[in-house]
């Protein structure tokens, strides 16, 4: 039996785990996520003996030892595992003998060359029993959510009942229980109608535990889980995870010699020809390396002028006066998407799709951007969950509001309905939180629904539009599993570094008071 995992639909195929085999499944037609399938393990007479010889790693080989041909059928979904054997008596080049390696019966064939007695390699797929599998997590240690793995060989969200943040919580504490409200965004992608070569996306909130994240990146370790190595580097320091992190980027940037990209732009018109200059290269050609040319102005660039080019025209980017971003609510070293962009700009999304390519390119170069985002930013590009806490840096008020809402007796004396009201350019316009949502109060009943659906609104809903295109243009660049060993704030410190202080400015600027202790 296999459960269907959220997201798929009827027709579509996800991957299962049976037998340390990685078997794709089609949903069949009628049944829904998180119904029960019945499936078919296909069955082979020989068993474990094979006939396909597996690729050796050529950094795994050495003098004296040869490459055997193992014969398999299994792919394993963890990679593979490297065994030594000594060539039995009377096997000569070709033959194959059998033995007993990591509690399985196998077929070796010798290698040529290779003599009785001689040391010889090969290689047998990695097995997980389903209990070592659900034991591979991502423990952030942070916010009480904890990312754990299941047979389909996707991370499923699941919440801490341990301790969270330093403190023990207690179940019965409504504070706590108000936390535990929690969605994440949901980014599915299919091919149109009219053009199979041309992708749709959608994107929604889903409650956290319904929220899924693959384990393989196509383009690393042939396609392998790489479950196991973000299990391990989730729980590094900042510095280890950091270097895995580029390790893996090496893997996936285009060399110089297969092609690179140069790009041309006027300083007097740095936004525009830039975001133009972006936006018409192709997805496959974004982790090819860049080079960047300032029109009539001298200069190579070694690294230099790609640094001023991420440095102004994020600045650019950002500046509320351009209209697509406006400051936190209650930090304005931070900004958030600007619900109104679109009336200000035609091309806003546009810009925002451009906005994710151009942070998704800075933190494959290594390079830093002039702009902070609002956190709830940061934990969509993660896929992180995000709570009611979350919805302060984008409206304290609406927070503080919502959070007053649950220590009323009596809700009703707010006579709240359920709509909101948005100043778009001066001019007031109402929302209905859901169907016929005017004509609905908000009582003590459907008080958590009016929460949820706010949080809907304000953390997704509102801005949408915006955020999907700012989200495809990021994962054009950076494949999304390799984002999940960091957390939000190690996300904000690979995009803009550590803030410079200027220690002579603040000495000019502070003004010191001798204070001397009075005694009675």
């Amino acid at each position: 039996m296999a459960t269907v995992p959220h997201g798929v639909r009827s027709g579509e195929q996800f991957p299962v785990l049976v037998n340390n085999q990685q078997l794709m499944v089609t949903c069949p037609p009628g049944v829904r996520p998180g119904m029960q399938v019945r499936i078919m393990v296909p069955t082979s007479r020989r068993g474990t003996s094979l006939s396909t010889p597996q690729e050796m790693d050529p950094s795994s080989s050495s003098s004296g030892s040869e490459n055997a041909r193992v014969n398999s059928h299994m792919r394993s979904p963890f990679g593979n595992q490297m065994f030594e054997v000594n060539v039995p008596q009377g096997v000569r080049s070709g033959q194959a003998f059998a033995l007993i390696a990591n509690g399985q019966r196998v077929m070796v064939t010798c290698p040529a060359n290779a003599r009785p007695g001689q040391k010889i390699r090969f290689q047998l797929p990695i097995k997980l029993s389903s209990d070592e599998i659900q034991s591979i997590k991502l423990n952030y240690q942070k916010d009480g959510w904890v990312r754990c793995l299941s047979t389909d060989l996707t991370f499923h969200w699941i919440r801490s009942e341990g301790e969270v943040d330093g403190q023990l919580k207690d179940s019965r504490d409504l504070t706590w229980a108000f936390e535990r409200i929690a969605f994440v965004r949901e980014l599915r992608s299919s091919a149109t109608v009219s053009s199979k070569s041309k992708v749709d996306h959608s994107l929604q909130l889903v409650p956290a535990k319904e929220a899924s994240l693959s384990t393989v990146v196509p383009a690393i370790n042939n396609g392998t889980s790489l479950a196991q190595e973000l299990s391990r580097y989730a729980a590094m320091p900042f510095q280890h995870k950091e270097a895995w992190f580029r390790q893996q980027i090496a893997k996936i940037q285009v060399p110089w010699e297969d092609g690179h990209i140069k790009i041309n732009v006027r300083r007097e018109n740095l936004l525009q020809d830039s975001m133009e200059a972006t936006e018409s290269i192709t997805q496959g050609d974004m982790r090819k390396i860049f080079r960047f040319e300032f029109i009539s102005e001298p200069g190579v660039d070694a690294g230099g002028v790609a640094r001023e080019w991420f440095q102004l025209v994020s600045a650019l980017l950002f500046n509320p006066d351009f209209a697509l971003w406006s400051y936190s609510s209650i930090n304005q070293m931070c900004m958030q998407i600007n619900p109104s962009s679109g009336v200000a700009n035609d091309e806003h999304l546009r810009y925002f799709h451009f906005t994710g390519r151009l942070l998704g390119k800075a933190l494959f170069d290594r390079q830093i951007v002039a702009g902070h985002l609002v956190r709830p930013l940061y934990k969509h590009i993660l896929g992180w969950p995000v709570t009611v806490a979350d919805l302060e840096q984008l409206d304290a008020d609406t927070y503080a509001n919502l959070c007053k809402l649950k220590d009323l007796e009596d809700v009703e004396v707010c006579c709240l309905d359920f709509t909101v009201t948005e100043d778009h350019w001066g001019t007031a316009q109402t929302i209905e939180l859901k169907s016929d949502g005017a004509n609905c109060m908000v009582t003590n009943r459907n008080v958590d629904e009016y929460i949820q659906l706010q949080m809907r609104y304000r953390l997704l809903e509102r801005v949408k539009e915006q955020i999907k295109a700012l989200l495809v243009g990021f994962y054009d660049v950076i494949p999304e599993a390799l984002l999940s060993v960091f957390d939000f704030q190690e996300l904000e410190l690979l995009l803009c570094g550590l803030p410079e202080i200027d220690i002579e400015d603040w000495k000019r600027n502070t003004e010191q008071f001798l204070v001397l202790p009075i005694y009675p």
